[in-house]
């Protein structure tokens, strides 16, 4: 019997993959993804497990996707530097990594930045977004939120960065750097910004990656396969890692 309801759920499995996703943007192609691995790590972690269901109604981020950046935090540490949030929302995965660096004893600061106004820069490389999208926030949400979980480790900066508050970050160097903000121009300014102040083994983390609706950052993390200076990692989760392998102070020419 057992053996019957596995092969039935493979079956189901492999027709599922099988479904192609209509695409809004010539030359990408989406599927139903499905992946075959089952080893859950955080169900061992009762933190991590406190932790996200203390911030799971302030992200739409998943639990895949948040507790790699759990992950990523602890991993980065060893670098020294600070945590850079671009794409805050209601301050979900943010408050979640600045969690997870005060447990940890870091001395890091987490920087969180978002013009709490919606989307900014999307263009002709965005087949989906036009502006002003996930406006339904407020920077009192994520007050609250950081309040909640007593994080001193937490900066707040609100409007369009790296455009109007990069200069109140001073002369910090970061381990770690999330970026989402789901468009083209504005991922590519926030990691031309962050990248010579990126430590060497330190990572960014582009949260929309090979989402149908995000197909600009997808664009630009393809675009930036192949670079000397960095490694990229997709995974299947959403996320694209790219880890920084040498010093660099830029990526793409304008």
């Amino acid at each position: 019997m057992q053996k019957d309801i596995s092969q039935f759920v493979s079956a189901c499995i492999d027709f599922i993959r099988g479904i192609e996703i209509k695409s809004p943007a010539d030359g990408f192609r989406y599927s139903v993804i499905v992946p075959g691995a089952k080893y859950s790590p955080w169900l061992n972690h009762d933190v991590f497990v406190a932790a996200h269901m203390a911030i799971k109604a302030n992200t739409i981020v998943d639990v895949y996707r948040c507790y790699e950046l759990w992950k990523l935090v602890e991993q980065c540490a060893r670098l020294g530097g600070d945590i850079l949030e671009v794409g805050v929302w209601r301050g979900g995965t943010g408050c979640l990594m600045a969690l997870k660096s005060k447990l940890m004893g870091s001395h890091s600061r987490v920087f969180l930045c978002d013009t709490f106004s919606g989307v900014v820069k999307a263009g002709e490389m965005d087949s989906t977004y036009s502006g002003g999208e996930h406006d339904n926030t407020s920077v009192d949400i994520v007050v609250k939120a950081k309040e909640a979980l007593a994080l001193d480790n937490v900066e707040i900066l609100v409007g369009v960065f790296p455009d109007e508050t990069a200069g109140r970050v001073g002369d910090a160097v970061f381990s770690l750097c999330h970026i989402d903000v789901d468009v083209y121009d504005s991922a590519r300014d926030v990691l031309e910004w962050v990248w010579p102040r990126l430590q060497v083994g330190g990572a960014v983390v582009f949260d929309d990656y090979g989402f149908v609706e995000t197909d600009g950052v997808t664009r630009l993390v393809n675009e930036l396969t192949g670079v000397p200076s960095a490694l990229i990692i997709h995974n299947l989760n959403g996320h694209a890692v790219m880890v920084k392998t040498a010093a660099a102070t830029s990526l793409l020419p304008r």
